[in-house]
């Protein structure tokens, strides 16, 4: 009879395998000259952070101190002290981090739901948010005269709605050319808007045999080849095979592409599309650029429920530490939901699992019902005379 449990903290990150975390520490030799302070501890911190929505370096202390009597499930002797977290942070490779997200992504796509679409290919969502900094802090990331910034691009796959692709850069690095570096896998459709909009990058991707999905630009020039079937019911308006006529457009993409217009009735206006896929329906085409929006939601969530729009460290390496531990505690939170019984809105999940990180509850019966009272563990008494050996438990 299993009377006793880590805590859910504990469980969470056994989620994270500790040998891969190794090897990647070891591969990088993140914990060279290292004096007593692991990139474990390190990385439980900065989850702690994430978790718990510790707003500085000293709520993370405070936050673990208080509950030392835990921390050994956790593999911590002892919590960080702030300077140590500090120092660590601003010297230690964030690419540790990169690669533990990566790893954990891997162990998620397992167990990932399908996309609500029927059609086989990957449908993946491309898209980039800004993060604001205080530009006297944060003096290596000007953005503009009076504020710094970073920006996270990120590539969404819609199987499970999980980030596949992420990196960070200064804020005026332009979104396209992030996305020119990117190598989708042949028979995937991109979803994006028109911050990535280049004639040469979509010609790029016709030729790869990668679809794309995107909105027509209002001063794009182009010519009507033919018009398709309308369905007679919902709110397609057209739907055409076009070619680009303008001088730049017609060189850099000459191919034959596809304009759909969808009347928006929540907004109650005319959005136009464009999209390379000659044969998916145009009812599709617009489920799909409107699916698109689960990328809004995914940074929506991140910056809502955890820690990456107030930072514990200035400096560039501290910082990309925090937004990757942040990503990997949403990986580790979706994880929960695909394995959990109910429907989860993520903020009532994050919450809850804020207020019970040291609760001393079975993970996985918690996660489907989280308002059952456990069972009271029987005295020592009552264990006596039921014959149990109390060195054993």
């Amino acid at each position: 009879m299993n009377i006793r449990h880590a805590s859910i903290f504990s469980q969470i990150l056994s989620l994270v395998s500790r040998c891969e975390f190794a090897q990647v520490v070891q591969e990088l030799k993140a914990e060279r000259h290292c004096k007593g302070f692991s990139c474990w501890d390190q990385f439980v911190g900065m989850l702690f952070c994430q978790l718990a929505h510790a707003k500085s370096l000293r709520e993370i202390n405070h936050g673990l101190r208080c509950c030392l009597g835990k921390l050994q499930h956790l593999g911590l002797k002892a919590a960080p002290n702030r300077s140590t977290l500090s120092y660590a942070n601003a010297h230690r490779s964030w690419e540790v981090y990169q690669r533990t997200f990566y790893n954990l992504l891997d162990r998620c796509r397992k167990i990932a739901p399908a996309k609500k679409f029927r059609f086989k290919n990957k449908l993946l969502s491309l898209d980039a948010t800004i993060i604001e900094l205080c530009a006297t802090m944060f003096d290596w990331a000007k953005f503009r005269q009076t504020k710094g910034a970073v920006k996270l691009h990120l590539l969404l796959d819609h199987d499970g709605y999980l980030p596949t692709f992420a990196w960070i850069t200064k804020g005026k690095v332009q979104d396209v050319n992030i996305a020119r570096t990117i190598d989708f896998p042949k028979g995937s459709v991109v979803v994006f808007d028109l911050g990535y909009y280049d004639f040469l990058l979509f010609s790029k991707w016709i030729q790869k045999g990668v679809w794309f999905v995107t909105r027509l630009k209002k001063n794009a020039t182009f010519q009507i080849l033919q018009e398709l079937p309308v369905p007679k019911l919902g709110n397609i308006l057209k739907n055409q095979l076009i070619r680009f006529t303008g001088y730049k457009s017609a060189k850099k993409c000459p191919h034959v592409l596809r304009r759909v217009e969808v009347w928006d009735p929540e907004k109650k206006k005319t959005i136009i599309l464009l999209t390379n896929h000659l044969k998916f329906g145009p009812t599709t085409i617009a489920k799909i650029y409107r699916d698109r929006w689960q990328i809004e939601t995914f940074f929506k969530e991140l910056k809502q429920n955890l820690r990456v729009k107030t930072f514990v460290g200035t400096s560039a390496n501290a910082l990309h530490i925090q937004i990757w531990t942040a990503l990997i505690a949403m990986l580790l939170l979706k994880y929960l939901k695909f394995k959990s019984k109910l429907s989860w809105a993520f903020s009532n999940l994050v919450a809850l699992v804020r207020w019970n990180l040291f609760a001393y509850r079975d993970l996985w019966a918690w996660i489907d019902n989280p308002f059952e009272t456990p069972p009271q563990p029987p005295d020592s008494q009552q264990l006596l005379i039921a014959g149990f050996n109390l060195d054993s438990i």
